[in-house]
């Protein structure tokens, strides 16, 4: 076994010392494995950077009341009859209350704005929220960064730090017109790099009024009354006679539409890495092979002197895999610097626009880096199996 290893590890040494002879040829393998891991790294830090957004905004001590028996605010509809049953409650319902002793819940409703974007004149679709004053206090990562909160009734706007920093004509003060009515800017938000960002908020009567919503709410924020608190509340709402409400936490709610997107970029990207990792493993396999032909006299000669048909087909497989983990890593790397903090968008709930950045986690590297590898573990397989078969005397004749 010791003579098996001194051999493997020899012939190993013989191969990348070989290496510069077929340095252009071993190079755009590098470069076809890093291509593949570049692509399919992007995909997956934007499928992870779309659920950290929407995941961080999601909190287990808030829940969200939705009605007609959906789970989206998109179709919901919360009736007001249902509203005053709910905070007409007097014991115990699994809902927490304020200083006043009322229930800590905001109503609100979400609805859909264009705005132009002043870098590139293209119109994007964001989500104008209206709710009770007790909403920004049902966000437990929100802050203010710069002005106020919007005032009952007024036609004030809250802008979300992601669309501050990418629209202009946001900053404080500044009048935008929204839907067939002008708003003023009175302050800016944080929430932790979350999906809020991605919001404006108001309030509510004034949104109602401004689209013509008088008298609609989509759903209801609450804060749970304890870590037992949303199931006494699901079986207080489902008592209720009236339109079925149904209530889930909003980590939840969250985690569900992240799901669904994450799901669809992982769709597009897999397919695609998938294909180009086929015309990578065959470019591994041409590589491999020209190597192979190019060591024909070094195996054949090694063979003659004793050395096995494992020595051979190891040191070529190592070869062509450590080949791959070179191009996996140069894919990592570039993945990183190119994707990481990246700033992105797409289409996310109520069909509203969601900034979120790319995300190269550890778990995304190693799983494109597994893919660079199994392009050289299968690319390298049938070369050094080539290897322990070369006819040795006819090998050497032709180099004579």
């Amino acid at each position: 076994m010791s003579s098996a290893l001194k051999q493997i590890f020899l012939m190993i040494r013989v191969n990348l010392g070989s290496l510069p002879r077929r340095l252009w040829i071993s190079l755009s393998m590098v470069l076809s494995v890093a291509l593949v891991v570049a692509v399919l790294s992007g995909f997956l830090a934007m499928a992870r950077g779309f659920e950290a957004a929407l995941v961080g905004a999601g909190s287990p001590d808030i829940a969200v009341i939705l009605g007609g028996g959906t789970n989206q605010e998109t179709g919901s509809d919360v009736p007001a009859e249902e509203i005053r049953s709910l905070t007409a409650a007097t014991g115990g319902i699994g809902v927490a209350r304020n200083a006043a002793g009322g229930l800590a819940l905001s109503r609100e409703i979400v609805v859909a704005v264009d705005v132009t974007r002043a870098s590139d004149g293209a119109d994007q679709t964001l989500s104008l929220r209206g709710m009770d004053l007790a909403g920004p206090g049902l966000r437990d990562l929100a802050t203010l960064s710069a002005g106020r909160l919007f005032s009952p009734g007024a036609r004030d706007i809250v802008v979300g730090a992601r669309i501050a920093n990418e629209f202009s004509g946001f900053a404080v003060g500044d009048k935008v017109r929204l839907g067939a009515v002008d708003w003023t800017v009175v302050g800016h938000f944080t929430s932790g790099g979350n999906a809020f960002e991605s919001e404006i908020w108001a309030d509510l009567e004034a949104v109602q009024s401004a689209f013509d919503r008088q008298g609609q709410v989509q759903s209801l924020r609450v804060r749970l009354d304890g870590a037992g608190g949303l199931p006494v509340l699901q079986e207080h709402l489902s008592a209720f006679p009236g339109a079925p409400l149904t209530a889930l936490s909003e980590a939840d709610l969250y985690a569900a539409q992240s799901e669904r997107t994450a799901s669809l970029i992982r769709l597009f990207g897999w397919p695609l890495a998938l294909l180009m990792a086929v015309g990578a493993t065959a470019g591994a396999l041409n590589t491999m092979m020209s190597s192979v032909s190019d060591r024909t006299v070094e195996i054949a000669t090694l063979r003659l002197l004793g050395f096995g048909r494992l020595p051979a087909f190891t040191a070529t497989w190592v070869e062509a895999m450590l080949i791959s983990v070179a191009g996996a890593a140069l894919g990592i790397l570039a993945s990183w610097l190119a994707f990481n903090g990246w700033q992105a968008s797409t289409m996310g709930a109520n069909n509203t626009k969601i900034a979120f950045q790319l995300d190269v986690t550890t778990d995304v590297a190693l799983t494109a880096g597994l893919l660079g590898l199994a392009i050289g573990v299968i690319g390298g397989a049938l070369p050094a199996l080539a290897a322990t078969r070369l006819p040795l005397t006819s090998a050497l004749r032709a180099r004579g």
